[in-house]
């Protein structure tokens, strides 16, 4: 594969948190690549950093040292703002609990991404209708998140991630607060997305069985990441 393929790139990253006399190194010399179209999956113990890495890939921390680059555009060299332009155009979000704003219907959150980008209400609207659609939840876009199940307010989750058309999707323990049968269904949805989409799937998940679906698997332990 060429350069040109590559998202997401971590070089020497580390993460110290320091308070006081305590400092604590969470991440030690990361190097990482994710391209377009990769299923990655990102596993370890509690506390290994698995949220702390992929905050740093998507931007919303900074590294103590070291650097992650998207599309070779460096996080600690551009602005906030530049930051968050760049995560609306290319980077969608998933977590463990979905985050959705519970004053607004399932519609309007997908959509919300797409507002703040600058679209029309109206077309932001049909965009996500037409994401809701995909994720089998084309008559619940009037439902608000607590009208909606656990595996609902997933799958409307990641249309909201997915409407943007984004380069990479970071979901972070995405099937965590789920049921067995309903962790399988979004996984499998989730794959799904990358497939037909193109977009690059990096997947914290502590399920093996999970990990184990994805194209390649990376281990943190102690900081340091491992292949395998």
């Amino acid at each position: 594969m060429s350069e040109a393929e590559i998202v997401l790139e971590a070089r020497g990253l580390e993460r110290r948190f320091r308070e006081g006399s305590l400092d604590v190194s969470v991440l030690s010399g990361i190097d990482l690549q994710i391209r377009r179209g990769d299923q990655l999956a990102i596993v370890g113990v509690s506390g290994s950093g698995k949220s702390t890495l992929l905050q740093l890939l998507g931007g919303l921390d900074l590294p103590t040292a070291g650097n992650v680059t998207l599309f070779g555009q460096d996080w600690s060299r551009i602005s906030d703002a530049r930051r968050g332009t760049l995560r609306n155009l290319h980077i969608g979000f998933i977590y463990q609990f979905h985050h959705l704003l519970p004053e607004f219907t399932a519609l309007e959150n997908v959509a919300i991404p797409l507002m703040i980008r600058g679209e029309s209400t109206r077309k932001s609207k049909m965009e996500a209708a037409e994401w809701l659609a995909r994720v089998d939840l084309a008559d619940r876009g009037a439902h608000k998140p607590s009208e909606l199940s656990g595996g609902e307010r997933q799958r409307v989750a990641i249309a909201r991630a997915m409407v943007t058309r984004p380069a990479v999707i970071l979901a972070d323990e995405p099937t965590g607060n789920l049921d067995r049968d309903r962790a399988q269904r979004v996984f499998a949805l989730l794959q799904e997305m990358n497939q037909a989409s193109g977009s690059a799937l990096a997947l914290v998940t502590h399920d093996p069985t999970l990990a184990a679906r994805m194209d390649r698997t990376v281990r943190l332990v102690d900081g340091l990441l491992t292949t395998g």
